[in-house]
């Protein structure tokens, strides 16, 4: 008879593992060794098997300390030497490994969730501000009234699956390997319908137009999704419901453009405004404010208002109204506007503004071919 390796070595762990070393090494010598990634291999079902064994002694703390004073013989007959097949492995270890034995053997299939559905919301930039209560509509399956959600003609009934008895999985066996499968007749279900209802046509449900209200927080931004909870299609089994995506549209604005949290305002202003400086009344989403823009405002300078922008769901505080201002150029002017700037023009050549004198310097060096040395 062979000896037995000794169980620490068999994990790869030392004798000072912790419990989460010892589950890790194991859950990685399972998913190496797993049956199902190595068909008609023996070896590689007796390694996981001895890996097995070796886990179910060492994650618990008895038969470990017993393990750890007597060796092998302090723990005759409690190990897993006494799994028949690899369905009793899995049978032992499937809930603390979830999935990882291909779906659950042994444990009952965990509900699944409804899918999820989709709708659109369209909100003007005041009300994205603000937040808002909005209702919506989207479609999505709902029971049949006809048959109750059952699927089944009137006077008629599910029936048991006779392909896997009921139980919606059915396993195949090749040697000592099991592996069990969704059945292919009742598709999981577990039962079928000979006389399906015909609203339905055996499905149970029936696609619906519904209606929900959501609460849109403020701030949101366009393309932002929010969620309706519990809104979404039915579970195909007792699961919860899937959930209703919103999904944001923003209108554009006819004085603002929105740059994440600060909102921008392009505000037209006269010459004279911008030599003399003036106080102007700007537009905000809360209503009027007042900005002063000082003598010899150039057409592009930007001007800040704190906290006059949007918030933001995502992080605390308001962003900024950003006020650009440009210098409009009136097409026609009256004969007095026009006296009036050709006294202002001769009024310019005889005294130059420091920036067009430079430009000048520039322009005759030039043509002169006297261009200045830049390097």
């Amino acid at each position: 008879m062979a000896t037995k390796r000794d169980y620490y070595e068999v994990l790869g762990v030392e004798r000072s593992a912790s419990d989460t070393e010892v589950a890790t090494s194991y859950r990685r010598l399972a998913v190496k060794y797993h049956p199902d990634k190595n068909p008609n291999n023996d070896e590689a079902i007796g390694r996981f098997k001895e890996a097995s064994e070796a886990f179910e002694i060492l994650h618990d703390p008895q038969k470990r300390a017993l393990y750890d004073r007597h060796g092998h013989a302090g723990v005759n007959g409690q190990s897993g030497g006494g799994f028949s097949d690899v369905e009793d492995i899995f049978s032992a270890f499937g809930d603390i490994f979830g999935d990882l034995f291909g779906g659950g053997r042994g444990r009952r299939r965990r509900p699944r969730k409804g899918r999820d559905v989709r709708c659109d919301v369209t909100l003007t930039l005041q009300e994205a501000a603000q937040g808002v209560r909005k209702n919506v509509e989207f479609q999505r399956h709902e029971p049949c009234v006809k048959c109750s959600g059952s699927g089944a003609a009137e006077g008629s009934q599910r029936e048991t699956c006779t392909y896997c008895g009921g139980h919606g999985q059915v396993v195949q066996q090749a040697g000592i390997v099991r592996v069990q499968t969704t059945c292919p007749a009742c598709k999981g279900e577990g039962s079928s319908i000979s006389s399906p209802c015909r609203p339905c046509s055996g499905s149970g449900h029936v696609l619906k137009k519904v209606e929900a209200d959501v609460e849109i927080p403020a701030g949101v931004d366009d393309g932002m999704q929010v969620r309706i909870t519990g809104q979404g299609e039915p579970s195909p089994g007792d699961g919860p419901a899937g959930d209703c995506y919103c999904v944001v549209s923003i209108l554009s604005h006819p004085l603002f453009e929105r740059e994440g949290q600060h909102l921008v305002c392009r505000m037209p202003i006269t010459y004279s405004q911008a030599v003399l400086g003036a106080t102007l009344d700007v537009p905000t989403l809360s209503g009027p404010d007042t900005l002063s823009i000082p003598p010899g405002t150039q057409t592009g300078k930007v001007f800040q208002l704190k906290g006059k922008g949007l918030p933001d769901p995502r992080v605390i505080g308001l962003g900024d109204l950003l006020v650009q201002v440009n210098i409009e150029v009136p097409e026609r002017i009256s004969d007095e506007e026009e006296e009036l700037l050709r006294q202002l023009a001769e009024l310019e050549q005889k005294t130059v503004a420091p920036e067009r004198q430079r430009f000048f310097d520039k322009l005759k060096n030039y043509f002169t071919g006297d261009e200045p040395d830049e390097r």
